[in-house]
C-alpha cells in the first residue's frame, strides 16, 4: 500500500525530507525577523512599521495553519507540503526588492501564508508514517531540526545579510525552499487520504475542546509563550547588565541548541515507556518555569546562561510529548486538522507570551513580567493533571515500523 516501507533503512530517507520543511520554517522565520530587529532603522523602519513585519509572518500562520491541515486530511499531505515550500521560495523572490518596506510585508506575508501550509502537513505527515511505538522518537527528531532552524536562523542571516544584504537571505531562503520542495516530491511516498465521516459543527466543537486535545495543545502554547518571550527578553536583561553584544545574543542561541539537543532524547525516551505523557509534560513545564524565576530573581549573565539551557531543556522535554500524544489520540483521517489547529494554539502562545511579560513589565518590572509568565507556565503544568489517559489510536497499514 502506498506510503508503507519494508525497513528501517527506508523509514529515515523518507521522513528525512520532513525534518528539512520543518528546518526551513524556523530558518525563514528566524533568519529575516533577527535581520529586520538588526537593521530596521538602517532601510528606515520605524518601531511601528517593524513591529508589522515581525507579527505578519505569524498573524498568515494564525489563520490559515487549521485551513491547511483540513485541506491536507482531504487531499493528501504531499502536495500541500510540495505546495507549500514551492510557494515559500516563490515568494521569497519578492524580498530582492527589500528596500521597499511594500516589498518586505508582501514577502513576508506569503512566507507565513507559504509556511502554514506545509508545517502542519509536515507534523500531520510525521504522525501517519511512525509507527505508535516510535512517535515521540521522530517528533523529537522532527522538533529538533525546527530548534536547528531557529538556532542557526538569526546566525546565518547574519553572515548573508553583511555579504549581500537582505536580498542574499531572501534568495538563499528561496533555494532552501525550491530545493526542499524537489527532495519532498521526490523521496516523501504518497499517503493517501483516508475516508472521514461527516463531521458537525457540533462535532468541530466537541473535539477541539476535548481534554486529550486541549491540554496537550495548551502545553505546546506554554511552551512557545516562554520560548518567544525568552528570545526577547533574556538578551534585554543581559543588555540591561552592560554585557556585550554578542554575549547578550548568544543567549537565545544557548536557549534554541539545548532545546534541540533535548528534543531527540525526550522522544526516544517517551517511547520507551519508562514515562507518562501527564508526567513528562508537567515535567517539563515545571523545568521552564523554573528557568523563568532563575532569570526573574537574579538577572546577571552567567545565571541568564542557565536559565536560557533551562528553558531550552524543558521546551525539548515538553514538545515532543505533546506532539506525540496528540498524534497517538488523533484518528489519521483528521491528523492534520489537529495539527493544524495544535499549531494555531502554538502561534497564539508565541504571540502572547511576549505580549505578557512586557505588558506587565510597562506598570511595573521586567523581573516581575517574566514572575507573571512563570505562574501562567506552572499554571499549565497543573493543568496536566487533568490529561486522560486514553488508549492510542491506530495509525492502519501507513505507519512504518522502524
Amino acid at each position: 500500500m502506498s506510503g508503507q516501507l519494508p525497513s528501517a533503512t527506508g523509514t529515515t530517507g523518507t521522513i528525512a525530507p520532513l525534518y528539512a520543511a520543518g528546518f526551513v520554517t524556523a530558518f525563514g522565520a528566524h533568519s529575516i525577523a533577527a535581520g529586520l530587529g538588526a537593521t530596521g532603522a538602517d532601510i528606515g523602519l520605524d518601531l511601528l512599521r517593524l513591529g508589522a513585519l515581525l507579527a505578519i509572518y505569524d498573524l498568515a500562520e494564525v489563520f490559515l495553519k487549521p485551513v491547511f491541515g483540513s485541506l491536507a486530511d482531504r487531499i493528501g499531505a504531499k502536495p500541500v507540503i510540495v505546495f507549500g515550500l514551492l510557494a515559500f521560495g516563490l515568494v521569497s523572490l519578492i524580498g530582492l526588492w527589500s528596500s521597499s518596506t511594500v516589498a518586505l510585508a508582501v514577502a513576508r506575508l506569503g512566507q507565513g501564508a507559504a509556511a502554514s501550509a506545509f508545517s502542519p502537513a509536515a507534523s500531520a505527515t510525521v504522525a501517519r508514517l511512525a509507527a505508535p511505538g516510535a512517535k515521540g522518537k521522530y517528533f523529537g527528531r522532527y522538533g529538533s531540526w525546527k530548534g536547528l532552524g531557529y538556532t542557526l536562523g538569526p546566525l546565518l542571516g547574519a553572515g548573508l545579510l553583511f555579504l549581500g544584504g537582505f536580498a542574499l537571505v531572501f534568495a538563499t531562503l528561496s533555494v532552501v525552499a525550491i530545493v526542499t520542495a524537489i527532495w519532498v516530491a521526490i523521496a516523501l511516498p504518497r499517503i493517501e487520504p483516508l475516508p472521514r465521516p461527516r463531521y458537525t459543527v457540533a462535532d468541530l466543537i466537541r473535539q477541539t475542546t476535548e481534554r486529550g486535545f486541549l491540554i496537550p495543545t495548551l502545553v505546546l502554547a506554554a511552551s512557545t509563550g516562554a520560548l518567544g518571550a525568552a528570545i526577547g527578553f533574556l538578551p534585554a536583561l543581559a543588555t540591561a547588565q552592560e554585557a556585550p553584544l554578542f554575549a547578550s545574543i548568544a543567549i537565545a542561541s544557548v536557549l534554541a541548541l539545548s532545546s534541540a539537543l533535548t528534543q531527540p532524547w525526550a522522544g526516544r525516551f517517551r517511547d520507551s515507556a519508562r514515562l507518562s505523557d501527564r508526567a513528562a509534560m508537567a515535567v517539563g513545564l515545571g523545568i521552564i518555569a523554573a528557568g523563568i524565576l532563575v532569570a526573574a530573581v537574579s538577572p546577571a549573565l552567567p545565571t541568564l546562561y542557565l536559565a536560557a539551557g533551562l528553558l531550552g531543556i524543558g521546551i525539548g522535554v515538553a514538545t515532543p510529548f505533546a506532539f506525540a500524544h496528540l498524534a497517538d489520540t488523533t484518528p489519521p483521517e483528521r491528523m492534520g486538522r489537529t495539527m493544524g489547529t495544535a499549531e494555531l494554539g502554538r502561534e497564539l502562545g508565541d504571540a502572547g507570551g511576549p505580549l505578557l511579560v512586557g505588558g506587565v513589565a510597562v506598570v511595573a518590572t521586567l523581573p516581575l513580567g517574566l514572575g507573571a509568565l512563570a505562574l501562567v507556565v506552572a499554571a499549565a503544568a497543573a493543568s496536566t493533571r487533568a490529561l486522560p489517559r486514553v488508549p492510542a489510536v491506530s495509525d492502519g497499514p501507513d505507519s512504518i515500523r522502524p
